[in-house]
Parts: structure tokens; sequence; C-alpha cells
């Protein structure tokens, strides 16, 4: 009850109806076809909130089994987001009703030197919790966003990428971000027993889910909420202003190399 009013609260609008805001670069995708290459509900949810529209989530069948000795934590998280999006654009760019946009990312927290990703067991999850207990340990996402070019003016414009699909007209954007989470110290065991039996963050890098319960472990935090979800919102909507921007900027040249500019 409102302690002024005496009216109950009026509960927020779901994502889902949630009216995008008329800028770009929303009103440049409405109507377009975008994909999520995560089954993450935490990812879907965060472009809801975000204002996205019709997003489709086609998780990527990539195995991700790079060997991490081959990579520092920060190569390793974006080499794996961008084998997401490259496998699930290459699968689908073929196709009638290609995609205009893949958005994928991946998500690892780092204890020291030690890359946390999901619990295998009961087990390791619990002893992964005991090891970030009282401690700081930092998230990062590694987001990309894939724009097809082709697809989104119907002008194919080349943009040649190292490591990215042969395919004419697409622009590729990368970013890492990093958050840096301190767990409380006066944890017991008890307390984390109970919470890798609730289940909740057994699929989730780090064990744990700052959204849901395990938020009663965080002590505090320093940089973006949002990436210890799962996905940088300001960073993903900067990515794809990037790739839009890019996508202009070719189309413009192509413009004035067939003399086709108005300008």
């Amino acid at each position: 009850m409102s302690a002024k009013s005496g009216l109950p609260p009026t509960e927020p609008p779901a994502y889902s109806k949630i009216v995008s805001l008329r800028v770009s670069p929303f009103t440049d995708l409405h109507g377009k076809r975008i994909i999520l290459a995560s089954q993450s509900p935490r990812r879907i949810e965060l472009l809801l909130q975000m204002g996205l529209e019709n997003v489709e989530v086609i998780p990527s069948c990539h195995p991700e089994n790079l060997d991490q000795s081959h990579f520092t934590p920060f190569e390793y998280v974006l080499q794996t987001a961008q084998e997401k999006a490259i496998k699930v654009y290459s699968e689908e760019a073929g196709s009638e009703n290609a995609p205009d946009l893949v958005i994928a990312a991946d998500t690892i927290v780092l204890s020291g030197s030690i890359i946390l990703e999901k619990p295998a067991s009961a087990v390791e999850h619990l002893n992964m919790l005991r090891l970030l207990r009282g401690k700081e340990h930092k998230v990062f996402t590694g987001g990309i966003v894939l724009l097809d070019v082709f697809a989104y003016t119907q002008v194919a414009v080349i943009a040649p990428l190292v490591d990215a699909p042969v395919y004419p007209g697409y622009s590729l954007q990368t970013h890492l971000e990093e958050t840096i989470v301190t767990f409380s110290s006066d944890l017991t065991d008890e307390f984390l027993r109970a919470y890798v039996e609730s289940g909740e963050a057994s699929s989730m890098a780090g064990g744990y889910g700052i959204q849901g319960r395990g938020a009663l472990l965080v002590e505090k935090i320093n940089g973006d909420y949002n990436n210890v979800v799962g996905l940088p919102l300001r960073a993903t909507l900067r990515l794809i202003d990037n790739c839009l921007k890019e996508a202009r900027e070719g189309l413009h040249q192509e413009a004035e190399e067939t003399g086709l500019d108005s300008d």
C-alpha cells in the first residue's frame, strides 16, 4: 500500500509492453529481423527492456570449447561471443529472410587468474562460491553486434573484416565490459549450500545470478550492473549505433562512386 494515498502501488509494465523510444537506432530497426545468438533468458529480457522489438532467439550450436590456455580472459570471452554471432549469421544469411542484425555475448567470471564459467556439478558450484566469498572478482562480457548491410539497406556494400564471415555487406562491432563484484565475507557454508541447492544459478557463469537471490551474496559492485546480469545495455546500444553508422557511411560512399549521390 502507498503510505500517502492508501492505494496499492502500480505495477511496472512488462518489458514486452514497453514502447521503443522514437529515436535512432530503434526507429532504424523497426520491422527489421533481429536475432539474439544466445539462449540466455536474461539477455532476451534485457533486450526487451532496452526496447528492441521482435527479437528472435536462435542459440548458436557452436561448441564453447576454446582452449583457455591459448587466450587471455579478454580474448577468450570476445572470441567465444564472436564465434556465436558468426555461426548463427552464417546459417541464416542465405535464407530468404536474412537477418538484419545479430547480437551475441559471452560472460565469464574471473577470480584472480581463474576463469569461472558455468559449474559442472553441485560440488564444483559450492567450491566456486567458496572461492568468491569475501573477495573481489571481475565479470567480463564480450559483446558482438553484426549488421547485414545488404539486408538492412538492400544495397551491397563490401566491408572486409578479419575473421568475419565471407558475405558481402556486413559490419561487425565488438566490446568488452568489465564489472568488479565483491562477495560478503560473512557467508556461511550453510548459506552457500542452500543457494546451490536452490538451482537458481547452476547454468550461470560464476555460479550466481545477481538479478535473483544471488544478490544476497553480493556486498557491492563497481561498474555496470547489467553486465553482471549478462549484457551491458549502454555498450550494446553503442555497438548497434556504430554498425548503423558504418552502414550509412558505406552506402553514401557507394552512391558517390556510382554517381547516385544527390548531395
